[in-house]
Protein backbone atom coordinates (compact mmCIF):
# COMPACT_ATOMS: atom_id res chain seq x y z
CA UNK A 1 0.00 0.00 0.00
CA UNK A 2 2.85 2.26 0.62
CA UNK A 3 4.05 1.63 -3.26
CA UNK A 4 0.84 2.85 -4.48
CA UNK A 5 1.01 5.68 -2.72
CA UNK A 6 4.09 7.01 -3.27
CA UNK A 7 3.55 6.03 -6.94
CA UNK A 8 0.60 8.36 -6.94
CA UNK A 9 2.80 11.21 -5.49
CA UNK A 10 5.38 10.91 -8.02
CA UNK A 11 3.23 10.86 -10.63
CA UNK A 12 1.25 14.27 -9.81
CA UNK A 13 4.76 15.97 -9.44
CA UNK A 14 5.34 18.04 -12.31
CA UNK A 15 8.75 18.81 -13.34
CA UNK A 16 10.22 22.28 -12.60
CA UNK A 17 9.15 25.36 -15.44
CA UNK A 18 11.53 26.10 -17.60
CA UNK A 19 13.83 29.88 -16.72
CA UNK A 20 12.97 32.79 -18.43
CA UNK A 21 14.73 33.72 -21.50
CA UNK A 22 17.93 35.63 -20.50
CA UNK A 23 17.86 39.55 -21.58
CA UNK A 24 21.08 40.40 -23.90
CA UNK A 25 20.61 44.01 -22.61
CA UNK A 26 18.37 47.46 -22.08
CA UNK A 27 15.18 47.63 -23.95
CA UNK A 28 16.85 48.95 -27.55
CA UNK A 29 13.11 49.97 -28.79
CA UNK A 30 12.89 52.37 -25.71
CA UNK A 31 16.54 54.07 -26.15
CA UNK A 32 15.56 54.20 -29.86
CA UNK A 33 12.00 56.46 -29.43
CA UNK A 34 14.23 58.38 -26.09
CA UNK A 35 17.10 59.47 -28.90
CA UNK A 36 14.39 60.26 -31.37
CA UNK A 37 12.42 62.49 -28.72
CA UNK A 38 15.87 64.19 -27.63
CA UNK A 39 16.97 64.82 -31.32
CA UNK A 40 12.94 66.49 -32.24
CA UNK A 41 13.40 68.57 -29.17
CA UNK A 42 16.89 69.71 -29.70
CA UNK A 43 15.91 70.76 -33.49
CA UNK A 44 12.70 72.20 -32.75
CA UNK A 45 14.86 74.25 -29.87
CA UNK A 46 17.69 75.25 -31.89
CA UNK A 47 15.60 76.50 -34.99
CA UNK A 48 12.88 78.44 -32.65
CA UNK A 49 16.18 80.07 -30.82
CA UNK A 50 17.76 80.59 -34.80
CA UNK A 51 15.04 82.24 -36.03
CA UNK A 52 14.22 84.89 -33.22
CA UNK A 53 17.53 85.83 -33.72
CA UNK A 54 17.56 89.59 -34.72
CA UNK A 55 18.85 92.80 -32.68
CA UNK A 56 19.11 96.07 -34.23
CA UNK A 57 21.57 99.09 -32.79
CA UNK A 58 22.20 102.38 -33.98
CA UNK A 59 25.93 102.93 -35.26
CA UNK A 60 27.39 106.09 -36.31
CA UNK A 61 28.25 106.95 -39.86
CA UNK A 62 32.14 106.87 -40.16
CA UNK A 63 33.32 110.52 -41.47
CA UNK A 64 29.99 111.63 -40.90
CA UNK A 65 29.51 113.37 -37.23
CA UNK A 66 26.51 113.04 -35.84
CA UNK A 67 25.37 110.91 -38.23
CA UNK A 68 23.38 107.70 -36.66
CA UNK A 69 21.93 104.76 -39.15
CA UNK A 70 19.84 101.92 -37.68
CA UNK A 71 21.56 98.60 -38.07
CA UNK A 72 19.86 95.27 -37.80
CA UNK A 73 21.42 91.58 -37.64
CA UNK A 74 19.54 88.98 -38.61
CA UNK A 75 20.09 85.33 -39.13
CA UNK A 76 18.61 85.58 -43.28
CA UNK A 77 21.84 87.70 -43.12
CA UNK A 78 24.37 85.03 -43.30
CA UNK A 79 23.78 81.56 -45.85
CA UNK A 80 25.34 79.21 -43.46
CA UNK A 81 22.69 80.41 -40.41
CA UNK A 82 19.67 80.07 -43.57
CA UNK A 83 21.17 76.68 -44.55
CA UNK A 84 21.56 75.23 -40.78
CA UNK A 85 17.78 76.46 -40.10
CA UNK A 86 16.68 75.12 -43.43
CA UNK A 87 18.28 71.57 -42.20
CA UNK A 88 16.81 71.72 -38.93
CA UNK A 89 13.36 72.94 -39.56
CA UNK A 90 12.14 69.74 -41.15
CA UNK A 91 12.57 68.02 -37.38
CA UNK A 92 10.23 64.48 -38.87
CA UNK A 93 12.89 63.60 -41.23
CA UNK A 94 15.34 62.67 -38.36
CA UNK A 95 12.28 60.47 -37.02
CA UNK A 96 11.78 58.85 -39.76
CA UNK A 97 15.50 57.99 -41.61
CA UNK A 98 17.88 58.47 -38.19
CA UNK A 99 20.51 57.62 -40.18
CA UNK A 100 20.02 61.95 -42.08
CA UNK A 101 18.72 60.13 -45.45
CA UNK A 102 22.46 60.83 -46.80
CA UNK A 103 22.20 64.35 -45.32
CA UNK A 104 24.28 63.67 -42.41
CA UNK A 105 27.68 64.73 -44.29
CA UNK A 106 25.64 67.58 -45.38
CA UNK A 107 24.23 68.89 -42.02
CA UNK A 108 27.83 68.22 -40.11
CA UNK A 109 28.77 71.10 -42.50
CA UNK A 110 26.33 72.73 -42.07
CA UNK A 111 26.92 73.18 -38.45
CA UNK A 112 30.51 74.27 -39.56
CA UNK A 113 29.61 76.29 -41.46
CA UNK A 114 27.66 77.89 -39.14
CA UNK A 115 30.06 77.67 -36.16
CA UNK A 116 33.02 79.34 -38.27
CA UNK A 117 30.61 82.47 -39.39
CA UNK A 118 29.56 82.93 -35.29
CA UNK A 119 33.70 82.59 -34.59
CA UNK A 120 34.44 85.41 -37.32
CA UNK A 121 31.73 87.37 -35.44
CA UNK A 122 32.72 86.67 -32.27
CA UNK A 123 36.47 87.23 -32.89
CA UNK A 124 36.65 89.06 -36.31
CA UNK A 125 39.80 88.51 -38.59
CA UNK A 126 42.45 90.98 -38.95
CA UNK A 127 44.49 89.23 -41.97
CA UNK A 128 41.53 90.13 -43.76
CA UNK A 129 39.76 93.11 -42.20
CA UNK A 130 37.08 91.72 -40.65
CA UNK A 131 35.59 93.18 -37.84
CA UNK A 132 34.11 91.45 -35.13
CA UNK A 133 30.63 92.09 -33.87
CA UNK A 134 29.44 90.45 -30.98
CA UNK A 135 30.65 93.20 -29.02
CA UNK A 136 28.13 95.27 -30.92
CA UNK A 137 25.13 92.75 -31.30
CA UNK A 138 25.58 90.72 -28.21
CA UNK A 139 22.34 89.44 -27.91
CA UNK A 140 22.11 88.24 -31.61
CA UNK A 141 25.06 86.60 -30.87
CA UNK A 142 24.10 84.86 -27.81
CA UNK A 143 21.06 83.60 -29.70
CA UNK A 144 23.09 82.56 -32.81
CA UNK A 145 25.82 80.66 -30.28
CA UNK A 146 22.75 78.70 -28.62
CA UNK A 147 21.40 77.42 -31.62
CA UNK A 148 24.57 75.83 -33.21
CA UNK A 149 25.23 74.88 -29.65
CA UNK A 150 21.82 72.92 -29.80
CA UNK A 151 22.21 71.88 -33.35
CA UNK A 152 25.38 70.20 -32.46
CA UNK A 153 24.10 68.84 -29.30
CA UNK A 154 21.41 67.27 -31.48
CA UNK A 155 24.11 66.22 -34.35
CA UNK A 156 25.26 64.00 -31.48
CA UNK A 157 22.29 62.38 -30.56
CA UNK A 158 22.08 61.64 -34.42
CA UNK A 159 25.20 60.02 -34.46
CA UNK A 160 23.93 57.85 -31.12
CA UNK A 161 21.22 57.06 -33.46
CA UNK A 162 23.41 55.35 -36.10
CA UNK A 163 25.42 53.42 -34.15
CA UNK A 164 21.94 52.22 -31.55
CA UNK A 165 20.34 51.69 -35.83
CA UNK A 166 24.37 49.20 -36.40
CA UNK A 167 24.24 47.46 -33.23
CA UNK A 168 20.36 46.67 -33.21
CA UNK A 169 20.74 45.40 -36.61
CA UNK A 170 24.29 43.58 -35.83
CA UNK A 171 22.12 41.48 -33.18
CA UNK A 172 19.52 40.28 -35.49
CA UNK A 173 21.66 38.91 -37.42
CA UNK A 174 23.93 37.59 -35.47
CA UNK A 175 21.01 35.43 -33.90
Amino acid sequence: MTDKTDLESKAVEAPPPPPPPATTGANLFTVDVALRVLLFAAALVSVVVMSTAKQTELASVPGVPGVTVSLTAKFKHSPAFIHIKAKLSNPVLPLICPWGCGGVRVGSLGHGHAGGVAYIGLKGNSHVGWTKVCNVYDKFCRHIGSAVAVSLFGAVVLVALIFLSIFSIHRKIGK
